[in-house]
């Protein structure tokens, strides 16, 4: 399941509401991002999204997550909007029958979701305001999934 929210993120409610009932499952991954500070630096977060086209973008890469990490499940939630220092910006959680699928799905799910889904980050401080992009190292993280001809990893 794919979300966007204004509201708050309750993570408890999230990962327990995700996990219940399920007899299939033998590993759960849970991430959850944060809005950091930075030293005083940053007052708050802009999310931007544009609607119906980014839950798309997102849905198609949870099915390409659960193909190739035969994940049984995904939860997605992410705020959208202007979210402050220590608040939640988005929890992710996958769940496989072992524990490997679901760390790799997790992490392949917010290397995409960093780099390269559709939102506009627009950071807050006593400075005004800027947009920000990925940094360098979140793109060498995506670089991590590529799959070179004959379909190996990189």
């Amino acid at each position: 399941m794919i979300r966007l929210q204004t509201e708050d993120l309750d993570i408890g409610a999230l990962l327990n509401q995700f996990c219940l009932g399920r007899t299939d499952i033998g590993g759960v991954v849970s991430f959850t991002g944060l809005a950091r500070h930075e030293d005083g630096q940053v007052t708050g977060l802009e999310l931007e999204a544009y609607p119906g086209f980014t839950e798309i973008w997102i849905e198609e890469l949870v099915l390409t997550a659960g193909q190739r990490f035969s994940l049984l499940d995904a939860l997605i939630v992410h705020r959208t909007g202007l979210i402050a220092p220590s608040q939640a910006i988005v929890f992710v959680a996958c769940a496989a029958r072992h524990r490997r699928q679901a760390f790799e799905g997790a992490d392949f799910l917010m290397d995409h979701l960093k780099s390269q889904a559709p939102f506009w980050k627009k950071q807050h401080g006593p400075g005004g305001t800027h947009w920000i992009e990925p940094r360098s190292i979140d793109y060498q993280d995506l670089d991590r999934w590529k799959v070179s001809p004959g379909g190996a990893n990189k």
